[in-house]
């Protein structure tokens, strides 16, 4: 017998590895219906990097750090600087990690946020990112922490595997040993709940030291995470 044609029947891996290239292959929708009810709630609007498609974004990660000049235009006009918080929502190399994870993780974090009496920026998508696009971001609105939402490289364990990525004051010329990583949310890893308590834990380690990256430990416990509900879209908010 023959070997099965067509990524839904990969003779190797199977349907799993058929949803690693999906998810790869796919454009971020912040209007399907997974993402629809979270962008009208929080007024999300995307934005390209300086990919400008799917194909040139895996030929090229440099272009993916940084934003189209276009997508700086829009961010500047329609997010407020200097917030205490600013979150980014990243397809990364899974826009289906995207989809799946952020309708629960990003209202829980922006009620812990407000519950710890940060203002907060107006959260916003990046279409083709890249980790390093933290830096541009940085440069263009001064946020005290950017915490950025990126799909992870799919496996066969998951397609479905979402990144946050932690900075304080990131600008041009910060690497990895400047940032802070949580990896590993989904169903069978790390939920949105445990991941809002780390990232509001390591999130305000950084307010407090004023440092990220290689010089910071994430604390080893976190204050409960509030039950209120989060802050409605709006430039910034604060409690």
């Amino acid at each position: 017998m023959g070997r099965p044609t067509g990524r839904q029947t990969c003779w190797r891996c199977g349907p799993d590895h058929a949803a690693a290239r999906d998810a790869v292959d796919t454009e971020l929708d912040l209007t399907g219906a997974a993402l629809a009810a979270t962008t009208k709630r929080f007024g999300l609007f995307a934005v390209h990097s300086a990919a400008a498609d799917r194909a040139e974004y895996l030929r090229r990660p440099d272009l993916g750090r940084r934003l189209s000049d276009e997508g700086r235009a829009q961010v500047a006009a329609r997010c407020p600087p200097g917030a205490d918080l600013q979150v980014v929502i990243g397809d990364g190399l899974s826009a289906a990690a995207v989809a799946t994870q952020v309708p629960a993780l990003l209202p829980a974090l922006l009620t812990s946020a407000a519950e710890a009496g940060w203002s907060i920026g107006q959260p916003f998508a990046v279409r083709q990112c890249r980790v390093g696009v933290m830096n541009d971001i940085g440069d263009l609105l001064h946020p005290t922490v950017i915490v950025l939402l990126i799909g992870e490289r799919p496996g066969l364990a998951t397609a479905e595997s979402l990144s946050t990525y932690l900075a304080h004051r990131p600008r041009s010329g910060h690497t990895d040993a400047d940032r802070n990583l949580l990896s590993n949310i989904h169903h069978r890893g790390i939920t949105p709940a445990q991941a809002v308590e780390r990232i509001t834990g390591l999130a305000q380690a950084m307010h407090t030291l004023g440092i990220s990256g290689v010089s910071i430990k994430e604390p080893t416990t976190v204050r409960a995470l509030p039950t209120t509900a989060p802050p409605e879209p709006g430039p910034t908010s604060s409690t």
